[in-house]
């Protein structure tokens, strides 16, 4: 359990230089089913490890839950076929207070998301509007775009099992005022190191997560700005680029989207008006600790 690194027997081939064995790192990737009350409601592959968070950030992301008063309890329990008699730490179910509309069978098998991917389309858009129970346009908070430029090397230094697998995705969440480092995930999914990220949210109150960034170690698609969305995130920003169907809901939703944030250069999407122009990008020395508050 919480295992997210595994040794495996190698042969590496080095032209020139000839073949060794010997062991490497992998990351860990298993499949976790999440359950409300018993009921079977998705599977996703995942690194194991912050499940609880994993399944918590996914009800936010579908909308089924939006606050910490939405989420009772969660358990791991035994695997399909087990009988309950091992518990393979594969299978998480989560009780929701009363009150909390769960959703049927049916619609369980209509989300607009799926633990891999995001359905692309104009529905897709449409229902995370319609479906979001915070709104981002309210947040007018402002950043930097020298501090927004330091955020990639920030969330590098903090990728522990990075260092040694070399194939996690990671996700930051950084306080926008204060600019202190909230909460780091890394994932084999980028789509579920964003879910445990808002899900630590959840369970410890902060949602609407208002004057905050999220930071993602790869590209921007369609379901990190869903998430984010879904979350009260004003402002997402990616090391590589954005799809255009994230870049369209990121201009709907009101979100601020950044991409291929590299050294002292970067692209804003959607929603430019929250990133300064500072002394930094004029060739100036930047101003450190700079933010600007609501």
């Amino acid at each position: 359990m919480g295992r997210i690194t595994t040794l495996r027997p190698v042969t590496r081939i080095a032209l020139g230089e000839g073949v060794h064995r010997r062991a490497d790192t992998l990351a860990v990737e298993e499949p976790l089913e999440i359950r409300i009350g018993g009921a079977p409601l998705a599977v996703t592959m995942r690194t194991p490890g912050h499940d609880v968070e994993l399944a918590i950030g996914f009800l936010v992301s579908e909308g089924v839950i939006s606050e910490r008063s939405d989420f009772r309890a969660a358990i791991h329990c035994g695997g399909p076929g087990t009988g309950g008699a091992e518990n393979t730490y594969n299978v998480l179910d989560t009780s929701l207070a009363p009150g909390v509309r769960l959703p049927g069978a049916d619609e369980a098998r209509r989300f607009y998301t799926t633990s891999s991917c995001g359905v692309c389309g104009k529905a897709s858009i449409d229902a995370v509007r319609t479906v979001s129970h915070h709104d981002v346009t309210q947040d007018d908070v402002q950043v930097e775009a020298g501090w927004i430029a330091e955020l990639p090397d920030r969330l590098r230094a903090e990728q522990a099992a990075f260092d040694k697998t070399g194939g996690l995705h990671a996700a930051a969440l950084f306080d926008a005022v204060s600019g202190e480092l909230l909460v780091i995930r890394e994932d084999v999914g980028r789509h579920n190191a964003v879910d445990k990220v808002v899900g630590w949210a959840l369970q410890e109150g902060r949602l609407p997560l208002r004057s905050t960034v999220l930071q993602v170690s790869g590209r921007a698609s369609f379901e990190l700005v869903q998430k984010a969305a879904m979350a009260g995130i004003p402002i997402l920003s990616a090391v590589s680029a954005p799809s255009s169907l994230a870049a369209e809901l990121a201009e709907q939703t009101g979100l601020t989207l950044i991409g291929f944030v590299r050294g002292r250069s970067m692209n804003v999407y959607a929603h430019a008006q929250r990133v300064l122009i500072d002394a930094a990008t004029q060739g100036e020395e930047p101003v450190r600790g700079g933010r600007t508050e609501r």
